[in-house]
């Protein structure tokens, strides 16, 4: 059964900190999640998250179907990088890894490294080439614009003056 490995990488105009802050607040994930998921949490969150917490969501990734997903946060190094894990859900396993790095220059480099099978290996690779990647394409794309809108860049970087 195959193995498949999403990659994203993202420079945000803030400090390790502000990064971390919003990242590491659970209750933040509706805010970087595309409404047509239909993402709702149904767990009670603290603040902060730690190595261990469980959180239980219901989403409709494909067709609409509506799916109970459940993460526990595995990994927690504070300000550097968290994993979540799937317990329950739709894919046979999924393990998400979230690296924030200084950059320099006040800006911070996001890595997300997801690791992930489908379930059903008999007809997993057509359905991984039509839909699953595809879709999982759309959700990394909108969070990188979501993210851009919470992190927006000061007036004037990437700017050309002529002189």
């Amino acid at each position: 059964m195959p193995v498949h490995v999403l990659q994203r990488r993202q420079l945000v105009s803030a400090t390790l900190a502000q990064a971390w802050d919003f990242f590491s607040d659970p209750r933040n994930l509706q805010r970087i999640t595309p409404a047509s998921l239909d993402f709702r949490i149904l767990s009670d969150l603290p603040d902060r998250m730690y190595a261990g917490m469980m959180i239980r969501y219901r989403v409709r990734p494909l067709l609409g179907i509506p799916v109970t997903w459940v993460t526990e946060i595995t990994h927690v190094e504070e300000g550097r990088r968290f994993v979540d894990e799937q317990r329950v859900g739709p894919y046979r396993m999924w393990h998400h890894e979230h690296e924030f790095r200084d950059a320099g220059g006040g800006r911070v480099e996001i890595l997300d490294r997801v690791t992930y099978q489908l379930p059903f290996s008999w007809f997993s690779e057509p359905v991984h080439r039509v839909l699953v990647q595809p879709r999982l394409d759309d959700i990394f794309d909108f969070r990188t614009r979501a993210v851009e809108n919470v992190f927006p860049e000061p007036a004037g970087v990437g700017e050309i003056r002529s002189t």
